[in-house]
Protein backbone atom coordinates (compact mmCIF):
# COMPACT_ATOMS: atom_id res chain seq x y z
CA UNK A 1 0.00 0.00 0.00
CA UNK A 2 0.87 3.42 -0.76
CA UNK A 3 0.06 6.91 0.31
CA UNK A 4 -0.48 9.67 -1.93
CA UNK A 5 -0.63 13.12 -0.60
CA UNK A 6 -3.12 15.68 -2.82
CA UNK A 7 -2.62 19.25 -2.86
CA UNK A 8 -5.53 21.13 -4.63
CA UNK A 9 -5.34 24.14 -2.86
CA UNK A 10 -1.62 25.38 -3.24
CA UNK A 11 0.09 27.30 -4.97
CA UNK A 12 3.64 25.97 -5.82
CA UNK A 13 5.72 27.38 -3.37
CA UNK A 14 3.54 26.26 -0.78
CA UNK A 15 3.29 22.63 -2.21
CA UNK A 16 7.01 23.05 -2.16
CA UNK A 17 6.60 23.59 1.40
CA UNK A 18 3.93 20.87 2.19
CA UNK A 19 6.08 18.27 0.68
CA UNK A 20 9.23 19.00 2.35
CA UNK A 21 7.38 18.60 5.63
CA UNK A 22 6.26 15.51 4.99
CA UNK A 23 8.40 14.35 2.17
CA UNK A 24 9.84 11.08 4.55
CA UNK A 25 6.10 9.75 4.86
CA UNK A 26 4.45 10.01 0.95
CA UNK A 27 5.15 7.72 -2.38
CA UNK A 28 3.36 9.91 -4.08
CA UNK A 29 2.68 13.75 -4.59
CA UNK A 30 -0.22 14.46 -6.31
CA UNK A 31 -0.96 17.95 -8.39
CA UNK A 32 -4.58 18.70 -8.22
CA UNK A 33 -6.72 19.71 -10.59
CA UNK A 34 -7.00 23.51 -8.70
CA UNK A 35 -3.42 23.62 -8.98
CA UNK A 36 -2.91 22.63 -12.64
CA UNK A 37 -6.18 24.96 -13.43
CA UNK A 38 -4.36 28.05 -11.52
CA UNK A 39 -0.26 27.40 -12.46
CA UNK A 40 -0.12 24.62 -15.44
CA UNK A 41 2.01 21.61 -15.62
CA UNK A 42 4.71 23.73 -14.66
CA UNK A 43 3.91 23.05 -10.97
CA UNK A 44 4.44 18.80 -12.36
CA UNK A 45 7.55 19.81 -13.49
CA UNK A 46 8.80 22.16 -10.16
CA UNK A 47 7.63 19.58 -7.38
CA UNK A 48 9.20 16.70 -9.66
CA UNK A 49 12.38 18.75 -10.18
CA UNK A 50 12.26 19.33 -6.68
CA UNK A 51 11.80 16.12 -5.34
CA UNK A 52 13.22 13.68 -7.97
CA UNK A 53 12.37 10.36 -5.97
CA UNK A 54 8.84 10.84 -5.41
CA UNK A 55 6.49 9.71 -7.89
CA UNK A 56 4.46 12.81 -9.05
CA UNK A 57 0.80 12.10 -10.13
CA UNK A 58 -0.77 14.95 -12.50
CA UNK A 59 -4.59 15.10 -11.72
CA UNK A 60 -6.05 16.04 -15.72
CA UNK A 61 -9.24 14.50 -15.29
CA UNK A 62 -8.94 13.97 -19.03
CA UNK A 63 -12.11 13.57 -20.59
CA UNK A 64 -11.32 13.56 -24.57
CA UNK A 65 -7.83 14.06 -26.32
CA UNK A 66 -5.73 11.87 -24.15
CA UNK A 67 -2.74 11.21 -25.84
CA UNK A 68 -1.79 14.60 -26.63
CA UNK A 69 -3.05 15.85 -22.83
CA UNK A 70 -0.90 12.47 -21.55
CA UNK A 71 2.25 13.10 -23.85
CA UNK A 72 2.49 16.84 -22.52
CA UNK A 73 1.76 15.72 -18.77
CA UNK A 74 4.63 12.96 -19.46
CA UNK A 75 6.96 15.67 -20.70
CA UNK A 76 6.29 17.83 -17.81
CA UNK A 77 7.67 15.15 -15.45
CA UNK A 78 4.29 13.77 -14.39
CA UNK A 79 4.55 9.56 -13.31
CA UNK A 80 1.10 9.00 -12.88
CA UNK A 81 -2.05 10.52 -15.28
CA UNK A 82 -5.48 10.57 -14.40
CA UNK A 83 -8.31 10.18 -17.07
CA UNK A 84 -12.09 10.33 -16.40
CA UNK A 85 -13.24 5.96 -16.17
CA UNK A 86 -16.56 8.43 -17.59
CA UNK A 87 -14.81 9.24 -20.89
CA UNK A 88 -14.99 7.51 -23.80
CA UNK A 89 -13.44 3.65 -24.71
CA UNK A 90 -11.48 5.36 -27.08
CA UNK A 91 -10.26 8.02 -24.85
CA UNK A 92 -9.03 5.95 -22.09
CA UNK A 93 -7.36 3.07 -24.54
CA UNK A 94 -5.04 6.36 -26.33
CA UNK A 95 -4.27 7.03 -22.82
CA UNK A 96 -3.20 3.55 -22.11
CA UNK A 97 -1.06 3.67 -25.86
CA UNK A 98 0.24 7.08 -24.97
CA UNK A 99 1.48 6.41 -21.40
CA UNK A 100 3.26 3.17 -22.35
CA UNK A 101 5.16 4.90 -25.04
CA UNK A 102 6.21 7.23 -22.49
CA UNK A 103 6.82 4.61 -19.56
CA UNK A 104 4.27 6.34 -17.02
CA UNK A 105 0.71 5.01 -15.59
CA UNK A 106 -2.67 5.57 -15.52
CA UNK A 107 -5.31 6.25 -13.10
CA UNK A 108 -8.86 6.11 -13.93
CA UNK A 109 -10.47 8.71 -11.76
CA UNK A 110 -14.58 6.82 -11.52
CA UNK A 111 -15.86 10.11 -10.06
CA UNK A 112 -19.39 10.19 -11.14
CA UNK A 113 -19.63 6.94 -12.30
CA UNK A 114 -22.71 5.45 -12.36
CA UNK A 115 -22.47 1.83 -12.44
CA UNK A 116 -19.06 1.04 -10.70
CA UNK A 117 -18.65 -2.31 -10.61
CA UNK A 118 -19.57 -2.94 -14.54
CA UNK A 119 -17.41 0.12 -15.57
CA UNK A 120 -14.47 -1.24 -13.81
CA UNK A 121 -14.51 -4.74 -15.61
CA UNK A 122 -14.72 -2.79 -18.65
CA UNK A 123 -11.33 -0.37 -17.94
CA UNK A 124 -9.85 -3.07 -16.07
CA UNK A 125 -9.39 -4.90 -19.55
CA UNK A 126 -8.26 -1.71 -21.36
CA UNK A 127 -4.74 -2.51 -19.29
CA UNK A 128 -4.70 1.05 -17.02
CA UNK A 129 -2.84 0.93 -14.17
CA UNK A 130 -4.74 2.54 -11.38
CA UNK A 131 -8.98 2.52 -10.73
CA UNK A 132 -9.75 5.16 -8.32
CA UNK A 133 -12.91 4.99 -6.24
CA UNK A 134 -13.44 8.54 -5.74
CA UNK A 135 -15.70 11.03 -3.21
CA UNK A 136 -15.73 13.98 -4.75
CA UNK A 137 -15.44 17.51 -2.04
CA UNK A 138 -19.16 18.23 -3.34
CA UNK A 139 -20.29 14.86 -2.35
CA UNK A 140 -18.31 14.51 0.86
CA UNK A 141 -19.88 17.73 2.01
CA UNK A 142 -22.88 16.07 2.28
CA UNK A 143 -21.54 12.85 4.22
CA UNK A 144 -20.60 10.32 1.74
CA UNK A 145 -17.39 8.20 1.30
CA UNK A 146 -15.60 5.81 -0.74
CA UNK A 147 -15.59 2.56 1.25
CA UNK A 148 -18.15 0.78 0.05
CA UNK A 149 -17.28 2.12 -3.69
CA UNK A 150 -13.79 0.66 -2.67
CA UNK A 151 -15.12 -3.08 -1.66
CA UNK A 152 -17.33 -2.83 -5.01
CA UNK A 153 -14.26 -2.23 -7.59
CA UNK A 154 -12.13 -4.74 -5.33
CA UNK A 155 -14.69 -7.18 -6.08
CA UNK A 156 -14.03 -7.35 -10.28
CA UNK A 157 -10.75 -5.63 -10.61
CA UNK A 158 -8.37 -8.24 -11.87
CA UNK A 159 -5.51 -6.45 -13.22
CA UNK A 160 -5.10 -3.11 -12.01
CA UNK A 161 -4.36 -1.44 -8.69
CA UNK A 162 -7.27 -0.15 -6.54
CA UNK A 163 -7.09 3.30 -5.12
CA UNK A 164 -9.54 5.18 -2.88
CA UNK A 165 -9.60 8.99 -2.45
CA UNK A 166 -12.28 11.58 -1.19
CA UNK A 167 -12.27 12.59 2.95
CA UNK A 168 -9.66 10.42 4.17
CA UNK A 169 -8.65 11.31 7.65
CA UNK A 170 -6.50 9.41 10.14
CA UNK A 171 -9.80 8.41 12.01
CA UNK A 172 -11.14 6.66 9.28
CA UNK A 173 -7.50 5.43 8.02
CA UNK A 174 -8.28 2.06 9.36
CA UNK A 175 -11.48 1.43 7.89
CA UNK A 176 -9.96 2.20 4.55
CA UNK A 177 -6.75 -0.28 5.50
CA UNK A 178 -9.16 -2.81 6.04
CA UNK A 179 -10.42 -3.18 2.11
CA UNK A 180 -6.70 -2.94 1.19
CA UNK A 181 -6.55 -1.10 -1.37
CA UNK A 182 -2.89 -0.31 -3.05
CA UNK A 183 -3.35 3.66 -2.85
CA UNK A 184 -4.64 5.39 -0.82
CA UNK A 185 -5.02 9.17 -0.84
CA UNK A 186 -5.16 11.69 1.17
CA UNK A 187 -5.48 15.58 0.75
CA UNK A 188 -6.98 17.70 3.79
CA UNK A 189 -6.64 14.80 5.48
CA UNK A 190 -2.82 15.69 5.89
CA UNK A 191 -3.06 18.96 4.64
CA UNK A 192 -5.56 20.93 7.03
CA UNK A 193 -4.05 19.48 10.12
CA UNK A 194 -1.91 21.96 12.42
CA UNK A 195 0.78 19.18 12.63
CA UNK A 196 0.80 17.61 9.17
CA UNK A 197 4.43 16.09 9.71
CA UNK A 198 2.79 13.56 12.77
CA UNK A 199 -0.60 12.79 11.02
CA UNK A 200 1.77 11.98 7.82
CA UNK A 201 3.97 10.35 10.01
CA UNK A 202 1.19 8.42 11.66
CA UNK A 203 -0.54 7.51 8.82
CA UNK A 204 2.35 5.45 7.01
CA UNK A 205 2.78 3.82 9.81
CA UNK A 206 -0.56 2.44 9.99
CA UNK A 207 -0.26 1.66 5.87
CA UNK A 208 3.07 -0.22 6.41
CA UNK A 209 1.30 -2.43 9.02
CA UNK A 210 -1.80 -2.92 7.36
Amino acid sequence: MELQLALDLVNIPQAKELVKEVEPYIDIVEIGTPVVINEGLKAVKEIKEAFPHLKVLADLKVMDAAGYEVMKASEAGADIITILGAAEDMTIKGAVEEAKKQGKKILIDMISVKDLEQRAKEVDAFGVDYICVHTGYDLQAVGKNSFEDLLTIKRVVKNAKTAVAGGIKLSTLPEVIKAQPDLIIVGGGITSEENKQAVAAEMQKLIKLG
